[in-house]
């Protein structure tokens, strides 16, 4: 396995940690035998999020729609791994700020 598929799998385990009622349908999802159902919904929540301006939808859409599309696509694991450490780092600054 090589550092970019550890740190896309450890960024799985952090929005899981996260998001606790998310753990199951991310490890389900994960599965190989998901492919059917990963890829459509990868898209969905993709195109939810380039629509956010609607009012269910929203930007926390997109993120989780590139990363389930990096599940079956290995060459989008490196920039999006790295684009969700990011995020995450500015959204834990954002929140110290606001204490």
């Amino acid at each position: 396995m090589t550092r970019e598929d550890r740190r896309f799998h450890r960024q799985f385990e952090a929005l899981s940690r996260l998001l606790p009622a998310l753990r199951g349908p991310l490890r389900v999802l994960r599965g190989n035998r998901w492919l059917l159902v990963r890829l459509p919904l990868a898209l969905v929540f993709i195109a939810g999020g380039l629509l956010s301006f609607l009012p269910f939808l929203g930007v926390w859409m997109l993120p989780f729609g590139l990363l389930l599309l990096a599940v079956d696509l290995p060459f989008l694991r490196g920039p999006i791994s790295a684009l969700m450490v990011r995020l995450r780092r500015r959204i834990g600054r954002w929140l110290a700020r606001r204490r």
